[in-house]
């Protein structure tokens, strides 16, 4: 069934910039009142003039998703203003280009907590008042590598990988409540993510600025959400590469394991 988004109240994540700027914007001109959240409170509050001007209702939210006081202070508030919640985006995220082998614990932790515990937790805040919500969702943004583990990416591939899982799992037991889950798994993107990680000790050269317009992208979510799809993959790398390792996956490996030889032969 068609879902209609005007009207709707919805969390967004991730909101001060890049992807999750495109995404607050998109929503905003399709009607949806939005609570948007991230650590930057002063980018929050300059997109936050932007979206007014444009009509949105918004409330800004400065939140540390790792945080269990303030994903409740998120939820809370947004339920305060606008009354309830029909839409959670799961947006919020960290990289980190670099082995596994010279990587730390801490690193492993920090990305496992933004990306995975995080919205994680925030979600179980917000199922209570999504199960009273306008045909309701929960929108989680993972990644290709969600799907394919890739070398230099461990820990970020290890925490898509879980947050798809959670979104299928939850796809089953959420249907008894009347909410649906929406996974999106984007390839490459020009969003500035590059500029964001942790570590940046990969070989690898990865040519952020030839991925997807975060503007293009967020159309693409919004028509994912209003479609009701349950996994959408974005971007061309990211579907050629998901489409040959379903049919070929000893040969996509074989080549994934090459290359990465070839670029530390002399190690």
């Amino acid at each position: 069934m068609q879902r209609e988004l005007s009207g709707k109240r919805a969390i967004l994540t991730g909101a001060s910039g890049g992807i999750g700027r495109a995404i607050a914007e998109a929503l905003v001109k399709a009607g949806v009142r939005l609570a948007i959240a991230s650590r930057n409170a002063d980018a929050l509050n300059q997109l936050a003039e932007s979206l007014r001007a444009i009509g949105g209702d918004v409330l800004v939210v400065p939140t540390d998703i790792t945080k269990p006081d303030d994903r409740k202070r998120l939820v809370d508030a947004t339920v305060e203003k606008f009354g309830g919640l029909d839409l959670l985006v799961n947006n919020a995220g960290i990289g980190s280009h670099g082995h596994f082998a010279t990587s730390t614990p801490e690193i492993m932790r920090q990305v496992m907590e933004v990306n995975f515990f995080g919205p994680v937790e925030l979600t179980r805040l917000a199922i209570p008042h999504l199960m009273k919500g306008n045909h309701p969702v929960v929108v989680n943004l993972t990644s290709m590598c969600g799907r394919k583990g890739m070398p230099a990416w461990p820990e970020y591939s290890a925490s898509k990988h879980a947050l798809v899982g959670m979104s299928e799992a939850w796809r089953g037991e959420f249907t008894r409540f009347g909410v649906d889950v929406v996974t999106l798994v984007p390839g490459l993107t020009n969003s500035g993510f590059g500029g964001q990680l942790l570590r940046r000790d990969g070989k690898l050269e990865i040519p952020f600025n030839e991925g997807m317009k975060p503007v293009e992208l967020a159309a693409g979510i919004v028509r994912a959400i209003q479609k009701n799809s349950r996994e959408v993959v974005f971007g061309g790398e990211a579907k050629r590469l998901l489409t040959f390792n379903r049919f070929f996956p000893r040969l996509t490996n074989w080549l994934i394991a090459r290359k990465v030889k070839k670029l530390y032969a002399n190690q």
